[in-house]
Parts: C-alpha cells; structure tokens; sequence
C-alpha cells in the first residue's frame, strides 16, 4: 500500500532539518536498508534508510528545503505495487497536491534512468501576487526568502544560483557575507554631517540556535558548583614528547593525554560517571567521553566511546577523525549523542583557566587552560613548574561536592604521574 514516507525526528528536540539530497530517483526501486535520502540537522548529516522494499513513487520536497520533523518528503509504494495514479493518492492520504509559487527541477542520481523530474508537489504557502508594474517575477525558496528578511535583504538585490536562476539558501548566505557595512555619514536639514553609528547583522544559524538553546536549558535547568585544580605537567609534557618520538604513527597531543586522564578518573571515581534523568541517577559501566571542537559555524561535541579501554594513540585517531569531519559538517547524529563528560580546551590558545557550561544531559565538562611556566614552592623551596589549570562544572543534582572534589584530586593526581594514565 502506498504511504507517506515523512521527515524523521533524528535527535530529541530536533523540529526541522535541510533535506539534503536523494539517492533514490522517482520511480526507482529500493531495498531494506538502501539510503533513500540524506538530510542534514544543525549538527550532523543522517541517512535515511528504508525499512523495506519499495518503490519511490513521487518526490515531494527538493533538496535544500528545510523540512519540519513529520512533514511528508515522499510517496512510496510496496515493490509489487502498481500505482496508476499517484495524485489520486496523494489526496487520499490528505497530502496537498497544489503546484508550490516557485516550482524547482528535482535533483536526483545522474544515474537514474528516469523520465523528466516532475515540478515540486509540497504543501506550501499560496502563491504570492505578482509584482506591481508588470516586474518579471523573482523566483526564490521560502527558506531563502526567510533568510533574506532575517538579513534585511531584498530578493531583488540576489543572484540566484538555483534551477532556471532561482535563489537558494546558499545565495543568500554569500550575498550577506559579501555585503559591505554601509557608509556612517549622512547630512541633515543645514547641511551639517552626523556621524551614525554602522552595523552588519549576521543572522542566526540553525547551529548558533541550537547552541544558544541548550546551553541556556543547561544554565536554567542544571545547578552548577565548580571545582577548580592546579596541575604540574613537566612530566606529562615529557612523556608526550617521548610518545611523539621514533616516527610515531599518530602525533599525540596533550588535550588527547588529558582526554585518557579523564575517563580513568571516571572509572576511579564513578560516581562521576553519571546522568541525572527525571526518574534516577543513571550511572554508567563504560566512560563514553564528548571532545569539543570549534568549527566555522559554531561547537560541535562528538564523543567517544569506550574511552577506558582505547590506548592515547587511538584517542588521538580519533579525534583527528572527528575534528576533520566536523569542520566540513559529516559528523552523524549518532556520534553526537551521549556521553557523561566533556572536554573542552581553549589552552592552546593561550587562555590560562576558564569555566564552561555543561553539555545536557551529561553531568560534567573539564575545562583545560593553557600551560604556563611560574614558581611554585616544593618542601620549602621556590622552584620553576610547568602548570596547568583545570576547572570541572558539575551537575549538582546528580554530584554531590566530596565526591567532585575526591575525583579533581584523583585527575590531578594522574596528570602528575602520567604512566598511570597508560595503565
């Protein structure tokens, strides 16, 4: 039987994604576990799989839309299934089969062997009016309209790159990152020149929302304590260095010792190595651990799995592995998901301590600060350490302080006797 093939909710919270692209081309056959589509969250890329065999019967959304969670993307139908007319169909099952204001070529495979791409069948706005004084007609997607407005930018002032000319997502992005600030000056009724404050306004992006969203459900929902350490690192440098030595196959960095650190600590302490949920306390027997790396677009945290068990050098793989994909936006939703701690580590780039808001719906986030050189006083004597800072933020619903405290000095402990770390 013919249905509906919907938009799927691939994290929690999530409300829209972009539909990035097909893989199936109309009338095209598929089987269990094919990738029909893939579609991109603020965070991630996810495949859209099939749960069965079938047939793609009708594309209804173009690549680059941005879907709600739910919304219809596709009509398919049993492999066995001959369906004469899809229209009928499409009303049958309450979806609106009106033609949308701007009609957009799909994109599907080149190597499909399909008839022509039929227009775009969506349920849409109605059209808007033409334009007064017979103007040809500017043809855009109601995202890049959205974006455009959000810009104070008119669709007229765009080049567009889509189909037949028409404006997408990616044009207006490029036309307000190329947009120059205005010119501060302007004369009044005495010929007088005022100077007027300039601004550029860069929208949001769904990334940046998503950031601000949770961080701020974070701050409202969970009661931060903070405990603070200070760390001698001249031996953790110098095993770092005679790690890197002899052609090493990975070059290990100290954030990827520090990582090692902090799962040990887990398992050491473990009652760090929990989650507050609504119901219980959920404490877990593997430190699955989130790296927060900074990309263009904004923070991404994916994590680690199994943390305790990986040698240093395979935590450096892997998160080389991670670092490279989030940068070009290929982190899957999965490898996002999870975790009781994070890292994060703005050291390197010469902040000495910092405190960093916890990642929901996990307990804890280290912030590491840079390493610095300063005198300290050893048995009476004042003599030149290596230090760095650490400050762990914890969930105080789920940490009581003793045991936050016990685990900083197990963690600072470790970091000053790194072969430990390697055990």
């Amino acid at each position: 039987m013919a249905e509906l093939l919907r938009m799927p909710e691939v994290a929690t919270g999530t409300t829209e994604a972009i539909l990035a692209s097909w893989s199936i081309a109309e009338n095209a056959s598929f089987t269990t576990k094919d990738v029909i589509a893939t579609i991109e969250t603020a965070k991630a890329v996810v495949d859209i799989e099939a749960e069965t065999d079938g047939v793609l019967l009708r594309l209804l959304v173009a690549p680059g839309a941005e879907v709600e969670a739910g919304a219809p993307i596709a009509l398919v139908a049993g492999p066995a299934e001959n369906v004469a007319d899809v229209e009928s169909v499409l009303r049958d099952l309450g979806f609106a089969s009106a033609l949308p204001a701007d009609p957009v070529a799909l994109e599907v495979p080149e190597a499909a062997t399909t008839p022509e791409p039929t227009p775009l069948q969506a349920e849409v706005p109605a059209p808007e009016p033409p334009p007064a004084g017979g103007r040809e007609r500017i043809f855009a997607s109601p995202l890049a309209r959205r974006r455009a407005r959000e810009a104070g930018l008119s669709v007229e002032q765009i080049t567009g790159t889509g189909p037949h000319g028409r404006i997408v997502r990616r044009d207006v992005e490029l036309a307000v990152s190329t947009s120059s600030t205005a010119s501060a000056a302007h004369r009044n009724d005495v010929g007088e020149t005022t100077s007027v404050a300039a601004w550029t306004d860069v929208p949001h992006s769904r990334l940046r929302r998503l950031i601000a969203a949770r961080l701020t459900e974070s701050k409202q929902l969970a009661p931060h304590f903070y405990v603070r350490g200070t760390v001698q690192v001249d031996r953790l440098l110098a095993l770092r260095q005679e790690l890197n030595q002899d052609g090493a196959q990975v070059r290990i960095s100290v954030n990827d010792l520090v990582i090692k650190a902090v799962a040990r600590a887990h398992v050491l302490v473990p009652a760090l190595n929990v989650i507050w949920t609504p119901d219980a306390i959920r404490s877990f027997s593997t430190v699955d651990l989130s790296v927060a790396i900074a990309t263009d677009n904004g923070l991404v945290t994916p994590v680690l799995r199994s943390v305790q068990d990986m040698s240093v050098s395979a935590v450096a793989r892997g998160v080389q592995d991670f670092v490279g994909r989030a940068k070009t936006g290929r982190l899957r939703q999965h490898e996002l998901e999870g975790g009781s701690v994070s890292v994060t580590n703005l050291g390197m780039f010469g902040t000495e301590e910092f405190a960093a808001i916890i990642n929901p719906p996990q307990a804890s986030i280290l912030a590491v600060g840079a390493a610095r050189q300063e005198p300290v006083v050893v048995d009476g004597e004042v003599r030149p350490a290596t230090c760095m800072r650490v400050t762990l933020s914890v969930d105080h619903r789920a940490v009581d302080g003793v045991a936050a405290a016990e685990w900083m000095r197990v963690l600072v402990s470790l970091l000053e006797h790194p072969a430990r770390i390697l055990a």
